[in-house]
């Protein structure tokens, strides 16, 4: 049978011990104020293959994340490269045209 904690107005708490099927408590044992019964959070722990590989670290996962850290700083250096370049080409053409100009 489940343990049900009870808390009333007055800040009493009691916990019962009942079936589920059983009507919840109205009145507080030490007062007679009207309850609330209190609920907590579970928790909850899921291992096994079928769930997310993050839940829980182990020296596999630790390789992966070095694994991922290097590609994304693969990435990021590829994307800088072409900032450059790109920077590069427009002032060589921006360059070229206001020469130009001030030949003349």
């Amino acid at each position: 049978m489940p343990i049900y904690e009870y808390r009333c107005e007055n800040g009493h708490t009691f916990e019962v011990m009942q079936k589920m099927t059983d009507d919840p408590v109205a009145v507080c044992q030490t007062c007679e104020a009207p309850v609330q019964r209190v609920f907590h959070p579970v928790a909850v722990h899921f291992k096994g293959s079928g769930f997310y590989s993050t839940d829980y670290g182990n020296r596999k996962r630790a390789g992966e994340l070095e694994k991922s850290a290097q590609e994304g700083a693969d990435k990021q250096d590829a994307k800088s490269a072409e900032k450059k370049s790109a920077g590069n080409e427009a002032g060589k053409a921006g360059g070229g045209a206001s020469d130009s100009t001030k030949s003349k």
